[in-house]
């Protein structure tokens, strides 16, 4: 009895904990030169009483899982007091022109490149689950919802009722049961969504029906600060690839998403990478470890 009593105590600090939690707004990273790459620096955490990766994914605004792979030793819900987590702030920029919306699906990062500052603002999200990708697309933000309706759509019910046994209400009204959150914007003409959340577990994990997903603080200030028609463009780059002054090779693996047609779930060895790489036997020892279990960081290649 005592053993229960003093489980559940604990669960219910670990809940009131999660409730107080206020994530981070978005990290924004100065672009600098224009042919440089890196942004960020890695942080490290030291664990607290209380801390598991939930809570530190929200507090720094970072992903679940982009936390998760960057520290696999270690077991997301009971963090030995004392030990460092590495908190993955540290990035290569997309290979793609810097404007507008950028997301790309395998790092589970948005990134928004604001038009009036040579900076860069970046943002953890959920996306489509296995079977229900996020597309890939180059459209814009058509239109934008505060307080939106959830209407299901007819897949959506079907799929629902087949697991469950019943189907889900018509709509939903704006509040604390609606699964789009307080805020919504729309890719062109399509259903696809960028939108809040009314669950705070997801966020940088595979786990909506296509649409994207937002931590509140970060879709809020989306909301309030990209105007409509903002080019937006949904890319698979798992691997990202950089010189740095000159010289240092930079490269960033992340976990390739399995259900796209490009990866197939393995990291694939393109011509741009091995000739970035190199014949050098020193890098590619360096390098199997990671290819085989990515971790999301940047990697400086050893000379």
């Amino acid at each position: 009895m005592a053993k229960n009593k003093k489980l559940q105590t604990s669960l219910l600090s670990l809940f009131i904990l999660l409730l107080t939690i206020k994530p981070l707004m978005a990290t924004v990273y100065d672009i600098g030169d224009v042919n440089k790459r890196l942004i960020g620096v890695t942080k490290v955490h030291n664990v607290v009483q209380g801390d598991y990766f939930q809570q530190l994914a929200e507090q720094y605004d970072v992903g679940f899982l982009a936390l998760l792979a960057a520290n696999p030793k270690h077991d997301p819900f009971l963090l030995q007091i004392g030990t460092e987590i590495v908190i993955p702030n540290q990035m290569l920029l997309p290979f793609i022109t810097h404007t507008g919306i950028v997301i790309n699906l395998p790092e589970l990062r948005l990134y928004y490149f604001s038009p009036a500052e040579n900076k860069v603002h970046v943002f953890p999200v959920g996306i489509g689950r296995q079977g229900l990708s996020t597309p890939l697309t180059s459209s814009v933000i058509s239109e934008k919802r505060k307080d939106p309706i959830w209407r299901p759509t007819q897949e959506m019910q079907d799929r629902h009722y087949a697991e469950h046994g019943k189907y889900l209400a018509k709509e939903v009204p704006a509040g604390p049961n609606n699964p789009f959150g307080k805020y919504a914007l729309r890719l062109g003409t399509s259903e696809y969504l960028i939108h809040g959340s009314n669950k705070r577990f997801g966020i940088g994990m595979r786990a909506s029906s296509g649409c994207i997903r937002m931590y509140d603080n970060d879709i809020k200030w989306l909301f309030d600060n990209i105007p409509l028609n903002t080019k937006v463009r949904v890319i698979n780059q798992p691997v990202k690839m950089s010189y740095e002054n000159g010289d240092k090779q930079l490269i960033e693996i992340h976990q390739p998403l399995a259900d796209l047609e490009v990866t197939k779930g393995n990291v694939i060895l393109t011509k741009a990478m091995q000739r970035f790489v190199g014949t050098k036997r020193k890098h590619w020892q360096q390098l199997l470890p990671i290819i085989e279990k990515p971790q999301g960081l940047v990697i400086e290649l050893v000379k």
